[in-house]
């Protein structure tokens, strides 16, 4: 199927099932950005015990594709109500033509990164601590180690992706542009939340022995 022919595909597609396209398109980049991780990680790391490089973890990556079917309707109504709210094209020269207001758009990626990028990370964490299956003092553990530095990383990074995202692309295509090129962060976010979990899994352990 050629590019354009996808695009088309796409764009019928949102036009008759909006939220169930955001939700599939986003649910398989989320996973695709796990995968890329789990490669990433089993061509640099080495475990210390028989010197295996790690199995793919399928469950792991399924759990990735869950959270992000549930995350694009999410991000697809944040969207049209940034639209409505936060309106980015007037009429402000003497052809009629619409500009670009970029007080505005400024406005608009400010709220983003003040309520959604907040409420989006403490949504990914919490659910992935609950389909791995950890309580509660797991998941607040979660969030004591991953939250301030995750957020912090991402106030780095999506300010200028969803800049250019709000700028240029029209609104049907908001939540791939911005899965494909959460790509790179979902492979962040999938190895900080690794990390995390062996050492959560760790220490657990070391107590068993311990007890």
């Amino acid at each position: 199927m050629s590019s354009i022919a996808l695009v088309r595909a796409y764009q019928q597609s949102f036009e008759s099932h909006p939220y169930g396209t955001l939700a599939l398109t986003n649910g398989v980049l989320n996973a695709a950005g796990d995968a890329v991780a789990q490669v990433v990680e089993k061509m640099t790391f080495l475990q210390d015990d028989d010197h295996r490089r790690p199995r793919y973890d399928i469950p792991r990556t399924l759990r990735f594709f869950t959270f992000g079917v549930g995350m694009g309707p999410i991000i697809g109504r944040w969207n049209f109500f940034l639209e409505k709210h936060f309106p980015l094209r007037f009429r402000g020269s003497s052809s009629g033509a619409p500009r670009v207001s970029i007080p505005a758009l400024t406005k608009r990626v400010a709220a983003d990164q003040i309520v959604m990028a907040p409420i989006g990370l403490a949504l990914f964490i919490s659910s992935m601590g609950m389909m791995e299956g950890r309580d509660a003092p797991h998941i607040r553990g979660k969030f004591k180690d991953m939250y301030t530095p995750a957020l912090i990383t991402n106030w780095q990074v999506w300010p200028v992706v969803q800049f250019i995202n709000f700028r240029y692309m029209p609104l049907p295509y908001r939540v791939p542009f911005q899965s494909t090129v959460g790509v790179a962060w979902t492979l962040y976010l999938s190895i900080l939340n690794s990390k995390e979990d062996q050492k959560q899994d760790h220490h657990d352990a070391l107590r068993k022995t311990l007890q």
